[in-house]
């Protein structure tokens, strides 16, 4: 009995669909994976959402050059984030980081206050802080995001493995430690034997789409 949820990572509405057909249990729908992921296209997020039946989160990054956005930048995801929380997505998925490589609070409580009711999920900006793990205990401690997405600081998981136990041990009970980085179908059992973590994110996590 599968105790853990797959989420699946595209930026199509045909790889959507593909990914749900493999039994995906959630989708992170963005746009230009080729650069690890941007803002979706919210006409196509309506049509997932009528023609599927599994939770949808939506990436807000409005540009792949940083994590550090401009006041220009944050009003555009503040506006995205209303337009997507109108047609009733289950949550978004955001991340911001200061000069100094650390995670921006004041911007992710601004975030997060416009998103409630929805989901909110700290993307995997958090790797490219010094201290994941630190980073993690500030954001539990000092915002009320829902979730983390994360390899630890590592370029998969395989690697993360030693932080990725860590956080996982750290997490609260209601908090989504989403374990992610190169994550396929022929390796998350073996990731999972190792973490025993609830929630795993892909591309590749139900097979090729």
């Amino acid at each position: 009995m599968q105790k853990f949820i797959k989420e699946v990572c595209v930026d199509s509405i045909k790889d959507a669909m593909r990914a749900i057909d493999l039994g995906a249990n959630r989708i992170e729908y963005c746009s230009k994976l080729i650069e690890e992921g941007l803002t979706p296209d919210i006409e196509e997020v309506k049509y997932l959402l009528k023609n599927t039946c599994i939770p949808i989160r939506i990436l807000i990054r409005p540009h792949s050059k940083s994590f550090n956005y401009s006041e220009k930048d944050t009003s555009i995801m503040l506006r995205d984030i209303s337009n997507f929380k109108k047609i009733g997505v289950d949550g978004i998925v955001i991340g911001c980081l200061n000069q100094y490589r650390e995670i921006d609070l004041k911007k992710i409580n601004l975030f997060v206050k416009n998103a409630k009711p929805l989901k909110v999920i700290f993307h995997k900006a958090i790797d490219s802080t010094k201290d994941p793990l630190k980073s993690l205990k500030n954001l539990v401690k000092n915002s009320n995001i829902d979730g983390v997405l994360t390899s630890g600081g590592f370029s998969s998981a395989e690697e993360g493995i030693e932080v990725l136990r860590k956080m996982v041990d750290y997490s609260p009970a209601n908090f989504e430690l989403i374990i992610a980085g190169q994550i396929r179908l022929e390796n998350l059992h073996e990731i999972n034997q190792k973490l025993s973590a609830k929630f795993y994110h892909g591309k590749k996590i139900v097979g090729e789409l």
